[in-house]
């Protein structure tokens, strides 16, 4: 009996781990899916504001057609979700190089469409910004349960690995110099 029911425990346990990791994967996989929404809605609103800004632009036609190779290149459904994430990166360097470009355009700068564009690109990249700490938290719980132990046995049969968080870039990290901003 005493041996019965230590192997029903074990199973239990056994079974309670499995299923913790599973819920922790399929939380990975929906915070990327939360996080691709938002960037889904940044790659619809991408072709507007080339085409505005194109209208003033003429000369950051090579920054402009690079941005718009990228949302094509991360909106083909053939890339994963660790290249979606760089190209996402890259992506969002592109689009302040894009936003600091317009201020030689006062005319850009004054466009009601252009205007209502840029309110509705700083609320997108505000809900991507959160969409990412979420996606981090996630990505942070659910390695911290594949690699303790004795979770980690059961992980390393289920083939689980652990995965990278989002990170920002170097130069991203680097201060703002706001003198030149004014130049």
């Amino acid at each position: 009996m005493i041996i019965i029911g230590a192997a029903v425990l074990l199973v239990l346990i056994f079974v309670g781990m499995y299923n913790t990791l599973v819920r922790k994967r399929n939380e990975v996989d929906n915070a990327f899916g939360g996080m691709d929404v938002q960037l889904k809605k940044r790659y619809d609103l991408i072709p507007n504001l080339v085409a505005t800004v194109q209208q003033y632009a003429s000369h950051e036609k090579k920054l402009l057609t690079k941005v718009t190779e990228m949302r094509a290149k991360a909106t083909s459904g053939n890339v994963s979700n660790e290249e979606k994430v760089a190209l996402d990166n890259q992506i969002s360097a592109g689009m302040k190089s894009i936003m600091v470009a317009v201020e030689n355009y006062p005319d850009l700068k004054a466009n009601e469409n252009f205007m209502n564009l840029q309110r509705t690109l700083n609320e997108v990249e505000s809900q991507i910004s959160a969409a990412r700490r979420t996606y981090n938290a996630v990505i942070t719980d659910y390695n911290n349960a594949i690699q303790v132990f004795p979770k980690s046995i059961i992980a390393g049969m289920m083939s689980l690995k652990r995965k990278e968080v989002f990170v920002i870039p170097e130069t991203e990290r680097q201060n703002v110099d706001v003198k030149n901003l004014f130049n």
